[in-house]
């Protein structure tokens, strides 16, 4: 029933760091968010990871972590490591350098490639804020950090639950530290995975309606009028002119009091608004905590048995009432010189990140210039894709290509400065990247986008938009309000009840 044998268990365990074990359960009677919604009450941080392809259909693969058994959390310049760390990790988070300390959690950290294992079973999951670029790029510090968020939070699950969606199961995967007793690491394993199986199999009364909350519905409040935003686009442009840059993505930031349940939230979410990424972290720290609810459409960086990928997003159009719309609008944003020269710019910056970390030759534009369409809007899509050189590891790749071209602008060092310069506070989690980091070095990451962060009985939701030389400022203000509004249409929807 469990794999691997205990034999095969005691074999792995004196060579790495981290063993699986793992079983099967028949899952045609559950789903993702019922699954979670048992398990969310466990002790520490918790998450729901999944994803929607093009819109259209559920991804095979959704995760449920718990019962993390290590937990980095940089702020302010100081990493904290709890739990089953390593030394090695232990003295890298001394640096405060969130990127070095993740590098020597996951190298400390080794654990066997096993067939019958989905993507995600253990490795480093949570986020990495847009301010950890200042641990890579030195940059002016000048804005108010007025949500007090962490700089990154990730985890590394002791229990991962993996619905295939495909073969209607649940891998049930305990992480196991062997330690000196491997054995005993073996027994006690399936003992934690029994009991949640048994959770799984219990009896359940259908799921309450969510009852509206109890506060009133308050307008969203930006971190910045709408005439400062539009002169924010007039000073991009001014560089642009003065060749500092070619383009800068300048964003606000729309916050609101609300006692709602991200997790309802999250349930609206993935029903109005269902994109390739989609996730829910609980991070119940009793002095810092926070939630984080999404569904962003645009991956950061991926790496799979050596192969990087980053696809582009940029250029955008607002969807339309009906199909005969969305097809004008589609053709509209598919001619429309600006968005056109704006996606060329972020591609060749995609190209140029891939290229300081794979192959000579390898890097290549797999598709260029698609039109992927979502609830609100729709946008110009590319694939960039090489292959990682040798000694290339996934901390290298982070360096390379963090933060997204898509959110700073080009050349990134010199648009991030001026980022600093217009936006009244920190950006925090808008812009940086939500996902994992394995143990084996791949990774899938997506940029914090479409994103909605709970934190002190308030939500805040931030969109950006890519200024160019020919930008019309009112243009690009509509154009973050329309990326803000089915983030703040769900948090609606969960307060009046769902």
């Amino acid at each position: 029933m469990y794999q691997p044998s205990p034999g095969a268990f005691a074999e792995l365990a004196g060579e790495h760091a981290v063993v699986p074990v793992w079983r099967e359960v028949l899952a045609d009677l559950h789903t993702p968010l019922a699954v979670y919604d048992r398990l969310r009450d466990a002790e520490g941080p918790t998450f729901l990871l999944e994803s929607v392809e093009r819109g259209e259909r559920w991804g095979r693969w959704s995760f449920i972590g718990l019962r993390p058994f290590a937990e980095l959390v940089a702020r302010g310049g100081t990493v904290t490591l709890d739990g089953e760390v390593p030394a090695e990790a232990t003295a890298a988070a001394a640096t405060g350098d969130p990127l070095a300390t993740l590098e020597a959690l996951l190298a400390a950290l080794r654990t066997p490639e096993l067939d019958g294992l989905p993507p995600l079973f253990a490795g480093a999951v949570g986020y990495l804020g847009w301010d950890v670029v200042r641990f890579v790029e030195h940059l002016p510090d000048t804005t108010t950090d007025d949500l007090g968020m962490a700089d990154a939070h990730l985890v590394v699950p002791g229990q991962v639950v993996a619905f295939d969606h495909l073969r209607q199961r649940l891998l049930v995967i305990s992480n196991v530290r062997p330690g000196p007793d491997p054995a005993s690491a073996y027994d006690g394993a399936i003992a934690e995975s029994e009991a949640l199986v048994a959770r799984l199999a219990a009896p359940v009364s259908a799921p309450p309606v969510a009852p509206p909350s109890a506060a009133p519905v308050t307008d969203p409040v930006p971190n910045m009028t709408r005439e400062d935003y539009l002169d924010a686009v007039e000073r991009c442009k001014e560089h642009i002119r003065a060749g500092d840059v070619f383009q800068v993505v300048p964003s606000q930031r729309f916050s609101l009091r609300t006692d709602v349940d991200p997790f309802v939230v999250y349930r609206v979410l993935r029903v109005i608004n269902p994109s390739p990424y989609m996730y829910l972290f609980d991070f119940p720290d009793p002095a810092h905590p926070v939630q984080i609810v999404g569904s962003s459409p645009e991956a950061l960086v991926t790496v799979r048995n050596g192969a990087a990928s980053i696809w582009p997003i940029a250029g955008s159009a607002p969807r339309g009432s009906d199909d005969a719309e969305d097809a004008m609008h589609e053709a509209g944003l598919r001619a429309d010189d600006k968005e056109r020269a704006e996606h060329v710019m972020l591609v060749d910056l995609a190209r140029n990140d891939l290229g300081r970390i794979c192959q000579l030759g390898s890097v290549r534009v797999a598709e260029f210039m698609d039109v992927v369409r979502y609830s609100h809007v729709m946008h110009l899509r590319s694939t960039v894709e090489g292959r990682l050189r040798p000694g290339v590891g996934p901390i290298d790749v982070l360096r390379a290509t963090f933060p997204a071209g898509t959110l700073s602008g080009a050349p990134k060092v010199r648009a991030m400065e001026i980022i600093d310069e217009l936006e009244p506070t920190r950006r925090g989690l808008f812009g940086g990247g939500i996902g994992y980091v394995d143990l084996a070095g791949n990774i899938d990451l997506c940029i914090a986008i479409r994103t909605v962060a709970f934190r002190d009985g308030q939500a805040h939701v931030q969109a950006g938009a890519g200024v160019v030389a020919d930008s019309v400022p009112s243009a690009e203000y509509e154009e973050t309000m329309n990326k803000a509004k089915a983030m703040l249409k769900a948090v609606e929807i969960a307060e009046r009840g769902f």
